[in-house]
């Protein structure tokens, strides 16, 4: 990462250069919004650092190069050719637009003009699959290569695919179809695997947590069969900035990587604004909605005539911001759309032509989910506005990148919201120039995901005793599968015996499989309009939830859970809803235990039970609450890996003096070890969660609809804590995913510096009494400080700290 240079903002005489097609936008938001930017930062242009083609290289692929304005390489892209010709398996880490595509398209190419080899490319998306073909099929015209590419993914019609597995030369995939379409039918795929020389991973930054120990695995099968075949193919990977990129490559392949990391690219100027909203209670801390601001700078951004993006943290939110938008640009149905939102969900033909009115320009403004941090072509961006921080500083930059693709000066916002993350940022914005970025972990040896994979790969090809799985011998779990009458052994050969197809029971991404698909009913017509994954359907596909559309609302008249389908007709309403869950988590077995102050700390195994359990309805534009609603849907369960602690009921009577003040202050606890558990271990909020309930599963916490700490049985409905026979509330932070992922591990043998740290994040808030961005949504109540939700929070951690 380019080395940040800070610019005063505190004198109207200070104001930062600005983007060349508008010089009015950047002084504007310095002057008039003066005090709602805590930072500024700009990235200074960086020359390119060249080199010449190489002398191996087929002048046909010169000649399609030179058609295409390209007559000399990057010194990044000149780097990674020299290490491929020694036969080394290579991860590039250079910056959004550097040219990383042709560092493994040179070789790639080259060795398919050369000796007919073939190459793999697998993407972490369907739109990064598409936009890499269409690059390679204009390649390929501009020299005539004769190079057949083709995406093979769950898009690609039935009568396509056999053309495919035999006449690609460049086959493009995504992790998801190589693990259940391409593997587990090896043998239709046995021309392709022999003479398979190039694995290409683009974006492994994406890799981490639950999805990288999958891909691991996949990765481990993937070479057992082309070992079969005899093949051994070279592997070529790119990411965006990370702070372990060797060491994640190596972690991923199992063995040695080199690491080019020194970009050879130009890149014009860029500005960064740390946004905070204003605030509106002093007293509570409560400030304006990260959402508003950020409609804010988006109109005024594409008002001044620059090319906008508003990223935004979820789907419910995108639509919602495009609705806003479309009702200033697209009031006029008989003009094209200015506006569009792109996100997951939606289907191929509606993110295709997004995508294709982004790169012809046709769109000024686009509101979109990480969907597209990633290096899809979208054409000349000027402005990029973060609704809300990533959670990371390498997925900030990789967003903030997307504008100035064309070498111009660009500007990056990053909108801060109550979260207490973000608020740790922009308030301390030498954190956000300083840190280096972030570390990504996998734990591909994880129990549950290894055997998933090895009773996986036991279905494609039998195994030997003794034969290795990456460093694992499976002989253990091969005899778990033989108990459970899958495969049998033979000798000294392990057979797969069941009919069942194992890869469809195993998804990459989510603890279950099985997306749901929504149908419109309209005028009494059946259309498939969108889809949803099985972890979100329950938030957004319950009965009566408004689900949206490129902002059209629809509502949900009908969900069938088992048949994976959600029956809604058009609508017009003027609010949409949102999800009411809680988590319920009961303590299986402690791994160990240590006594944290006049408390204990534990690391364990827990049960986790998820509960929908209503909605509620939000107006647009005033965002109030203007009803509620039940959701009666099944519940969802796991076993899972914990770091939790507890205080013992002596200690929580002498300190507090009510059993509801010992809740406020074990919620308020658990917000802020959350926030600082995530920075230690650079995990993704989806992979590490928080809860507050008993041991014994009996009740959960959580905050109502006024910020009051409440209490839930273990049925659902409320109780009393004065009720409660033994009040020993305990906080858990837990692996999100069946088994563990390595998490909470870390945590445990981190205990003390995440009590300390939280107590720090609580003391430096600027709030009197609590807020959510230190102790999480609180009442507006006035109370003696000694009582208030930060005091509380505060005697909770230092209880554990105690010596």
């Amino acid at each position: 990462m380019a080395r940040l240079a800070k610019l005063t903002i505190e004198h109207s005489n200070d104001v930062p250069s600005v983007p060349a097609d508008n010089p009015a936008l950047l002084p504007r938001l310095t002057r008039k919004y003066r005090d709602r930017i805590t930072g500024a930062f700009v990235v200074p242009a960086r020359e390119g650092q060249y080199a010449d083609f190489p002398d191996a290289l087929p002048e046909a692929l010169v000649r399609a190069l030179q058609a295409r304005g390209r007559t000399r390489l990057y010194s990044h892209q000149r780097a990674a050719w020299d290490a491929v010709a020694r036969g080394e398996d290579v991860v590039i880490v250079t910056p959004t637009a550097s040219g990383k595509t042709l560092c493994y398209t040179l070789p790639v190419v080259t060795a398919a003009i050369k000796d007919h080899s073939k190459a793999l490319y697998l993407f972490p998306t369907k739109a990064l699959a598409q936009d890499q073909v269409a690059e390679l099929i204009e390649l390929t015209r501009a020299g005539e290569l004769g190079i057949r590419a083709a995406t093979f993914d769950g898009d690609t019609p039935g009568d396509q695919r056999q053309a495919i597995r035999l006449n690609g030369d460049i086959v493009v995939s995504n992790p998801d179809m190589l693990h259940q379409g391409i593997l587990p039918h090896h043998t239709k795929w046995a021309q392709f695997f022999e003479n398979l020389k190039f694995v290409v991973i683009d974006e492994v930054h994406t890799y981490r947590g639950v999805f990288g120990s999958h891909l691991a695995n996949v990765l481990r099968r993937l070479e057992r069969i082309c070992a079969f075949y005899g093949a051994k193919p070279q592997f070529i990977l790119c990411s965006a900035t990370i702070g372990n990129p060797q060491a994640h490559a190596e972690a991923l392949l199992g063995r040695p990587v080199t690491a080019i990391t020194e970009s050879g690219a130009p890149s014009g100027e860029k500005h960064v604004l740390l946004w905070n909203p204003p605030v509106v209670n002093p007293d509570l801390g409560l400030r304006a909605s990260a959402r508003s601001q950020s409609n804010r700078i988006s109109r005024l951004a594409i008002k001044s005539g620059l090319k906008t993006l508003v990223f935004a943290q979820s789907r419910t939110m995108v639509e919602v911001l495009t609705k806003y938008l479309k009702d200033v640009f697209d009031h006029d149905p008989r003009k094209p759309a200015r506006i569009r939102a792109y996100r997951g969900g939606y289907l191929p033909t509606e993110r295709r032509d997004a995508e294709r009115a982004m790169r012809e320009g046709r769109v000024d403004g686009i509101v979109a989910t990480s969907a597209l941090e990633l290096g899809v072509d979208i054409g000349a961006l000027d402005v990029v506005v973060l609704n809300g921080y990533p959670g990371s500083i390498s997925g900030t930059w990789q967003r903030i990148g997307r504008a100035g693709r064309r070498q111009q000066t660009s500007l990056g916002i990053l909108v801060a919201s109550s979260d207490p993350l973000d608020q740790y940022v922009v308030r301390h914005p030498e954190f956000f120039s300083e840190a280096p970025p972030e570390h990504a972990r996998i734990a591909p040896n994880q129990p549950v995901i290894l055997l998933d994979h090895i009773r996986c790969a036991a279905f494609e090809l039998p195994f030997l005793t003794g034969d290795l799985f990456g460093p694992v011998v499976p002989d253990v779990y091969l005899e778990v599968l033989a108990e459970d009458g899958v495969v049998h052994q033979e000798g000294m050969r392990w057979e797969w015996i069941a009919d069942s197809y194992p890869a469809n029971a195993v998804s990459l991404r989510s603890v279950a499989d099985g997306n749901f698909v929504v149908v419109d009913r309209t005028d009494g017509r059946q259309t498939i309009i969108a889809e949803v994954d099985f972890s979100s359907a329950a938030l957004m596909l319950y009965e009566g939830a408004i689900h949206m559309v490129q902002s059209v609302p629809y509502q949900v008249e009908k969900l069938d859970w088992e048949g994976r389908k959600a029956y809604v007709t058009r609508t017009h309403v003027d609010y949409y809803t949102d999800a009411i869950d809680y988590t319920r988590l009961k303590v299986l077995e402690s791994f160990d235990r240590e006594v944290a102050g006049v408390g204990q700390v534990h690391h364990g195994e827990v049960h986790v039970v998820r509960r929908v359990s209503g909605y509620k309805k939000i107006r647009y534009y005033t965002h109030e609450n203007i009803g509620y609603g039940p959701v009666n849907l099944p519940d969802q369960e796991m076993h899972t890996t914990s770091c939790w602690w507890q205080l013992p009921e002596p200690v929580l009577n002498a300190l507090f003096e009510s059993r509801n003040e010992a809740l406020e202050g074990f919620l308020g606890a658990a917000h802020a070890l959350h926030v600082v558990a995530r920075i230690a271990v650079m995990a993704d909020a989806a992979d590490l969660q928080k809860s507050v309930g008993s041991g014994d599963g009996a009740w959960s916490a959580v905050r109502d609809r006024s910020g009051r700490g409440q209490l839930r049985a273990t049925g659902g409905g409320g109780l009393e804590a004065e009720s409660i026979a033994r009040f020993e509330p305990t906080v858990y932070l837990y692996d999100n995913y069946p088994g563990g992922v390595g998490l909470s591990e870390p945590l445990w043998q981190r205990q003390r510096e995440l009590l300390e740290r939280a107590q720090s994040l609580l003391r430096a808030c600027e709030c009197r009494a609590g807020c959510p961005a230190c102790v999480g949504p609180v009442l507006e109540e006035d109370l003696p400080m000694a009582q208030s939700p930060k005091a509380l929070a505060l005697t909770v951690l230092s209880a554990f700290y105690a010596v």
